[in-house]
């Protein structure tokens, strides 16, 4: 009989080495996570966690949903004197404002573009309040785990994961990667460091929320000062697992690594990074492809895209059908983003972090 391991577990694992498994729902009681393989030695509290969730968290700003959760964090193992002690860590959030009643006409109806359909094919009943499982709130233990990753990491080798709201609809900006700090990305409800762009941002969403609509957008990804040479070369190339860790968020319908589609209209001659030299160290006079080769980091910044379809849950009113198969008209009521956007950045960088963290950790496992 073959060992279980976190591909032949049900996916709520995510990790090899530093693992993570969410539990909660977005109507329970709680929401939380158990984080294994941190190593002992780190310094951590609450406090090192919660400004994470406070930019993830709903009720933020006048463009994300109006329910209004602390998502005060609470670290209940794996930590003594304030260090971790390479045992479990489990990490907790309670609910506080769920309003259920919110959800009462939908429990027998599905809603289009949902998971409401599948989860009744899969398990043959469904968590109809606030979508239970299926719901962006999951994110939250992500967030919370990738909070310690990101604290690692940064202590051992200056890392940083910084993404932003690149694009929401058709507005775009084209700000340079060099020009991007966390600082100017937070100065934003949108979180979009360019600020010409990101007003323009905010009336577009302001005005698809007043229409009971949503939109989409992408979220650019930056991991600065990798470690290099993680990364294992087939199956799971650290584009692979990034690309994994970004399609498995809730809404993401799109993932693009380095130069991505572009790639394709340019000739091996300009899409190559040349090696050169600088002062006696390796280079490379371009960065097309995004941080790796052959699926291994080479210590230089990695980039990538992640595309966000619009919100399923709106309060336009569509056809659909209920769990009976008959025919029906909703129009959900409910508290829901009118784009995901603003709040999948802390994500994004969570699930960039808990990927570089584990790789890592593989990495030393096996040159020792």
């Amino acid at each position: 009989m073959p060992l279980l391991n976190h591909s032949t577990m049900p996916g709520n694992s995510f990790g090899q080495l530093f693992s993570i498994t969410t539990f909660g729902e977005s109507h329970g009681a709680a929401v939380g996570v158990v984080v294994d393989g941190c190593p002992p030695g780190l310094k951590l509290s609450e406090k090192d966690i919660q400004p994470d969730l406070d930019r993830r968290k709903p009720g933020q700003s006048k463009i994300t949903t109006p329910r209004k959760e602390a998502d005060t964090i609470h670290i209940l193992s794996g930590v003594f004197q304030g260090k971790t002690t390479g045992t479990p860590i489990l990490l907790i959030a309670f609910n506080k404002d769920a309003k259920s009643s919110d959800y009462e006409a939908m429990k027998d109806i599905y809603r289009p573009s949902h998971a409401d359909y599948t989860y009744d094919l899969k398990y043959g009943l469904r968590d109809w309040r606030g979508s239970g499982r299926a719901s962006a709130r999951e994110t939250l233990a992500r967030v919370a785990a990738g909070a310690i990753a990101k604290k690692y990491l940064f202590e051992k080798f200056g890392t940083e994961c910084i993404s932003f709201v690149e694009q929401v609809g058709d507005i775009k900006t084209g700000i340079e990667l060099s020009k991007v700090t966390p600082q100017a990305i937070e100065k934003s409800i949108v979180r979009c460091p360019d600020k010409a762009i990101a007003d323009k941002m905010i009336k577009l969403i302001e005005k698809v929320k007043s229409d009971g609509d949503s939109i989409g957008g992408v979220v650019k990804g930056l991991i600065k000062n990798p470690p290099p040479g993680i990364g294992e070369p087939v199956f799971d190339k650290l584009p692979a697992d990034l690309g994994k860790a970004m399609l498995s968020i809730n809404a993401v319908k799109g993932f693009e690594f380095g130069s991505g589609f572009d790639g394709v209209s340019m000739r091996g001659s300009e899409h190559n990074d040349l090696f050169t030299l600088n002062k006696n160290k390796i280079a490379k006079s371009s960065n097309n492809a995004g941080g790796t080769l052959g699926g291994i980091s080479t210590g230089e910044d990695i980039y990538f895209r992640v595309a966000f379809k619009p919100v399923a849950t709106i309060s336009k009113s569509q056809k659909t059908v209920t769990r009976t198969s008959k025919h029906a008209t909703l129009a959900a009521e409910g508290r829901h983003d009118p784009c995901v956007l603003p709040r999948a950045v802390p994500i994004v960088d969570a699930m960039s972090a808990l990927v570089i963290m584990d790789h890592y950790l593989r990495h030393k496992a096996q040159n020792l």
